[in-house]
């Protein structure tokens, strides 16, 4: 019996499976609620939770993590000095220490400029003090690395900080992407560190002696020290882990895979039980990255949601998260007392009479005036209402303190969410459902509903955004530009489908031609319904609710290297390697050199990653030009190779 613990930090939950990887089952599992502040005690509690027979027999512990797409969105991490080799890029960058270099490449990988040697050095002199590590990207470093490499000799002779190549993280055409991708995984080493030293820090109190894996966005694995080298690859890691749980547990193939969380749903389509990668590179935080993952779709609905009641009486879901106010009751029960005396004069814009307050970080001073510190002050003691605090601060334009320090993220806001309606429905109960039900009956006074109309209603909306989800998943899939919550036919058609009842002049019917595989805690409850309207089979596997711990523990390790081969009209042949560029006489010894040499590197890289039992497979493409058109004969002017090597972790 081989036991590995799979940890997945999600936005609301981090939940914890120990399971036997050698016939894939469930030991034990557990949950417990994410830890902003510091994730390593949500880890913590989550392993507490498990079943403790088990832990001293643990062989490999694999996480999937948030943190680096969180850090991205939040612009959090360390300074970092930029050089850029070869030409001036317009836009902008995750750093203010930028430095244009005199060098770079053409596209076939000969020099453009010599490396201006000088200028290196006098830059990353101004940099000291200023950074604590340094990204280098040169112009068509992808067909030439060298200037790349020279660089970071002399960085490295200069300052003793984490050095970042833009090759190392990309073979993709795009400059400014690449870039970009180099300095935020620069910005990103800090970050990675700590979580994997305060991870294993736990696993000491534990006495977990076990190799540690991370997941990466495309839900293959690698280990902590490539972590540390490449933290930029963890972007979207929690999101790929469930897909990848779900596919796991699944018994189709082909099917569309939803895994609706606390904060966010994430939605994927399989296609031979894989799903589809996203070869142009993730988008986090506004920022375009050349970071291969899978190709998911991500919404502002879960478990968390806010639930708040607009100007026309109309029930919103989200895409705000909030904290459950049944959850926040459980710890702080005289939030019960405030609700019900909810009696306030003022009205405000961003709030309702069921949300609360709490402070979640009191060490962040800049930018605050007397007024946001009195907020604090008042929530240092535990979470208030908003009646309570209006009414006890006296002053109707404090409500710009509270919308400034939740931007801030020094507090957040707990209310109803879907979570407090199962607690009412009597379908999910863990936390206070008499907070719950006082919270969900205020709104549904002010709605002029029954409760269990309000909820009836409320379910309802929350299942319809969730359909509509999954139809702009499906035109994603397909590449169709439609965004349906920017076209109004295109919602006039949906909302056709969703609300026939049979008495309206004409109906539309639509349905789905994939099963739904559904995970995550929340799903039970509301995909049925999903999978009724949309007129399609649905499958919710056993342990769906730790599916995202699921697929960190039975990730594999993959490792893909791509070569280019280049005929010139001079007839020379290139190969353009992620760290060298060649010159053969022939094509063939070309393609000979990159399947005996390159494959042993690629095998090399996968075993470096923590993988045994490796395998490769290669796929090449040729592509040649008829210089006559009537002729026969044939010009070779490109051939590609992808070098794909699959392992399985060490435990």
């Amino acid at each position: 019996m081989s036991l590995v613990l799979g940890i997945d930090t999600g936005g609301t939950y981090t939940d914890a499976v120990i399971i036997d990887s050698t016939n894939k089952n469930i030991i034990t599992e557990a949950k417990a609620l994410t830890t902003y502040e510091d994730l390593t005690i949500g880890i913590r509690n989550c392993i507490k939770a498990l079943d403790t027979t088990y832990i001293s027999k643990i062989q490999g512990v694999s996480l999937s993590t948030t943190l680096a797409t969180n850090a991205i969105v939040e612009d959090r991490g360390g300074d970092v000095g930029l050089l850029i080799i070869g030409k001036e890029l317009t836009g902008k960058f995750p750093t203010k220490y930028v430095k244009i270099i005199d060098g770079g490449h053409d596209v076939n990988g000969v020099i453009r400029k010599n490396l201006n040697i000088d200028q290196v050095k006098k830059s990353v002199e101004e940099f000291k003090g200023k950074v604590n590590s340094i990204a280098i990207s040169s112009y068509f470093s992808i067909r030439n690395p060298e200037h790349e490499i020279i660089v970071k000799e002399i960085v490295k002779q200069i300052l003793e900080v984490p050095v970042v190549c833009a090759h190392h993280l990309s073979s993709s055409l795009g400059f400014y992407e690449r870039t970009v991708t180099a300095v935020l995984n620069a910005k990103l080493i800090p970050i990675i560190v700590n979580l994997i030293e305060s991870v294993k820090e736990v696993f000491n109190e534990f006495e977990i002696n076990a190799p540690l894996m991370i997941v990466k966005g495309d839900g293959s694995l690698m280990n902590e020290d490539l972590a540390q080298e490449r933290p930029i690859e963890t972007i979207l890691s929690g999101p790929a882990a469930s897909i990848i749980g779900a596919t796991e547990l699944s018994k189709y193939s082909d099917a569309l895979v939803l895994d609706m969380g606390g904060t966010t749903t994430d939605i994927a389509i399989l296609k031979d039980s894989i799903p589809r990668v996203n070869l142009e590179g993730a988008a986090v935080g506004g920022w375009n990255t050349r970071v291969k993952s899978i190709d998911i779709n991500t919404y502002g609905i879960g478990g968390d949601s806010y639930i708040k009641i607009n100007q026309n009486g109309e029930i919103g879901i989200g895409p705000q998260r909030v904290v459950p106010i049944s959850v926040m009751a459980s710890e702080y029960p005289y939030l019960i007392d405030e609700l019900k005396s909810k009696s306030s004069s003022y009205k405000l814009s961003n709030f309702q009479a069921t949300d609360c307050l709490m402070l979640i970080n009191k060490n962040i001073k800049k930018d605050l005036d007397k007024k946001d510190m009195e907020v604090i002050r008042f929530l240092e003691s535990g979470p208030h209402s908003i009646s309570y605090l209006m009414n006890n601060l006296k002053r109707r334009f404090y409500f710009i303190s509270f919308k400034r320090l939740l931007d801030k993220g020094i507090i957040v806001k707990i209310s109803v969410t879907p979570t407090d309606i199962l607690h009412v429905k009597g379908i999910y109960t863990k936390w206070n459902v008499d907070a719950a039900r006082i919270a969900v009956g205020i709104l549904a006074d002010k709605t002029e509903k029954t409760l269990e109309d309000f909820m009836n209603l409320a379910i309802e909306a929350i299942c319809d955004k969730l359909c509509k989800n999954i139809f702009q998943s499906l035109l994603n899939y397909e590449s169709n530009p439609i965004q349906i919550n920017k076209s109004q036919e295109a919602q006039y058609f949906i909302e056709k489908i969703l609300e026939s009842n049979g008495k309206e002049i004409f109906s539309v019917s639509s349905k789905i031609n994939l099963p739904i595989i559904a995970v995550g805690a929340p799903a039970q409850a509301y995909i049925p319904k999903v999978a009724e309207k949309l007129k399609t089979e649905i499958f919710i596997p056993h342990y769906a609710e730790v599916a995202n711990a699921i697929g960190a523990a039975t990730g594999k390790i993959i490792e893909k290297i791509e070569v280019i081969i280049k005929t010139t009209s001079e007839g020379d042949v290139i190969l353009h390697t992620p760290w060298e560029r060649k010159v053969f006489d022939e094509l063939g010894e070309a393609k000979e050199y990159v399947l005996k040499d390159l494959k042993q590197q690629a095998l090399l890289m996968t075993e470096k990653s923590g993988a045994i039992d490796c395998k490769s497979l290669i796929n090449s493409r040729d592509f040649y030009i008829k210089p006559c058109k009537d002729g026969n004969d044939q010009l070779h002017v490109e051939t590609r190779i992808e070098i794909i090597t699959i392992g399985r972790p060490k435990w």
